[in-house]
């Protein structure tokens, strides 16, 4: 098989060479040229070479490998591709066509290529027999012409939407929306995240439409992709989430597993390269992830995005799911001020984090969202198939933090 070919924004931007084993990426000339010598286009974590470069080069694996999926979505799907799981390549060549943020990463090689993007209708009802066996055409894959992958742990399918209709993506097209069944082992999960996104976006802090929809009496949760445009030529933006910009791997996107990520050195980077404004909506998220008990926010669930004209801005929020309720170890995935235990955080230690990252008015700022939260939960409800408790509890973490108490503070009557 030949080198896999990297294309982004219209430009062949580079190769991927070699096995799975000793695989390294490969700029193309023409594409440094156009985007710039050292331009962090692909990735903050891989400037643009000009001339191959030994050094770094378990970071320019560590980005491709980290575009992959987790867990049991990726055996299913390595499984469909008859590869090993740990073969990025021959993982990437199946289905590197339709990937999180711009990337299509293809074999010239392959019978058929370039292909001919395409979709295929699919009724309520496929949807829903999709959405009842999601592990039978992981993540809507239908052989041979699924060519999707995404990051992430959780079940799911991707589709396409075109005005009213809901199609199956094929051989490259973009995927537009993202759809969560309901968990078996937690059936209130998909409730729980349509309420937390439902927060983050009355916040500003996301912008993409998520509701809770039915497919012939199935109901999904129907996120729409921030990563698509239908502005964009290709309909892609490209994103790198903060495992790849910060070389971290698999489950070291919780701290406590490697320590490469925390949220100063995502913070940093976030000022660095999408300015002040970035850095106060993640310190505004990291507030809102307390106060809603959003345990997950790691590395992967935060990502830069990589504008065609060469701008970054931090991704709308995502992934914004409440969580202290569920049986887990109740700690967030990445420390607030050093502190990981969910209910012991407080008021001050959110402020001391966002003071750490260079912003003065940190306290101010979590008082102002903590507020803001709490007027929304007393005046948005959740969906009824969402956890019992959920705006009560946020409502009490909350305020327990303008109250000056650790945010697990039980209520009393």
């Amino acid at each position: 098989m030949a080198d896999l070919v990297v294309d982004l924004y219209g430009w062949r931007i580079g190769r991927l060479v070699g096995d799975w084993r000793s695989f390294d990426f490969i700029a193309d000339a023409e594409a440094v040229g156009h985007f710039g010598l050292d331009s962090p286009m692909l990735s903050v974590a891989i400037p643009l070479s000009a001339v191959a470069v030994r050094a770094r080069k378990e970071r320019r694996q560590n980005f491709f490998r980290e575009l992959l999926p987790e867990g049991a979505m990726l055996r299913h799907l390595a499984e469909r591709a008859q590869v090993d799981e740990h073969d990025v390549i021959g993982f990437l060549r199946t289905f590197g066509r339709d990937l999180a943020g711009a990337l299509q990463i293809w074999d010239p090689d392959l019978p058929g290529e370039p292909l001919t993007p395409s979709v295929a209708p699919v009724t309520d009802a496929g949807i829903a027999a999709m959405l009842d066996e999601v592990r039978r055409d992981p993540l809507g894959n239908r052989p041979p012409t699924g060519k999707t992958s995404l990051a992430g742990v959780q079940d799911k399918i991707v589709l396409a939407r075109l005005g009213d209709s809901w199609h199956r993506a094929q051989d490259g097209w973009p995927s537009s929306h993202i759809l969560k069944p309901v968990s078996r082992e937690h059936p209130s999960m998909i409730f729980d995240e349509e309420y937390g996104a439902r927060l983050a976006r009355s916040l500003g802090l996301t912008s993409f439409a998520t509701a809770i929809m039915e497919f012939d009496g199935v109901p999904a949760l129907v996120i729409e992709r921030y990563d698509r445009s239908p502005e964009r030529p290709d309909g892609r933006i490209h994103q790198e989430d903060f495992n790849q910009a910060l070389g971290a791997r698999g489950i070291q996107k919780y701290q406590q597993h490697g320590g490469r990520v925390s949220l100063s050195r995502i913070a940093q980077v976030v000022t660095t390269s999408a300015g002040s404004q970035a850095r106060s909506s993640l310190f505004a998220l990291t507030v809102l992830s307390v106060a809603a008990g959003n345990l997950d926010l790691h590395a992967k669930n935060l990502s830069l995005l990589h504008h065609p004209d060469g701008e970054m801005s931090l991704a709308p929020a995502y992934d914004v799911v409440p969580q202290a309720h569920q049986p887990n170890d109740q700690q967030m995935a990445l420390a607030i001020d050093g502190e990981y235990r969910h209910a012991a955080i407080t008021l001050e230690q959110l402020a001391a984090e966002g003071r750490a990252w260079g912003i003065d008015n940190a306290p101010n700022l979590a008082e102002a969202v903590l507020e803001q939260i709490l007027e929304l939960v007393r005046s948005e409800h959740p969906d009824p198939r969402a956890h019992p408790q959920l705006a009560q509890d946020i409502e009490q973490f909350a305020s327990n933090l303008l109250g000056g108490r650790p945010a697990g503070t039980p209520s009393h009557p």
